[in-house]
């Protein structure tokens, strides 16, 4: 499958994070303090909740509903209530744009 505009770069802030919905699904879309991309299924694996509501810091992204932490980069569930990892997809800048590879 190929490489799936997200977003541009410019509408992720430094460390923040956006939502991407794309063929039934939800992505997180991250941006580092440093300008590198990541992706990740945009849902809490703990309770579903959208994770592009969340808090950005280091690397690590909160869920805003019971402060579950994942690692941007890996999907490693870091606290708990969330204690199973997220998928990570690759994430790369074309131009400008965030592209993702979820095939």
């Amino acid at each position: 499958m190929p490489w799936i505009p997200a977003c541009s770069l410019d509408s992720i802030e430094s460390e923040g994070v956006a939502r991407f919905d794309h063929a039934g699904r939800t992505y997180a879309v991250y941006r580092s303090a440093s300008d590198e991309v990541f992706c990740t299924d945009g849902l809490c694996t703990h309770e579903a909740i959208h994770l592009s509501d969340g808090m950005v810091m280091d690397y690590e992204i909160e869920c805003p509903k019971h402060s579950g932490v994942f690692d941007i980069r890996t999907g490693e569930a870091k606290r708990l209530p969330a204690c199973v990892n997220l998928r990570t997809y690759p994430a790369r800048l074309d131009g400008g744009m965030v592209v993702i590879d979820i095939g």
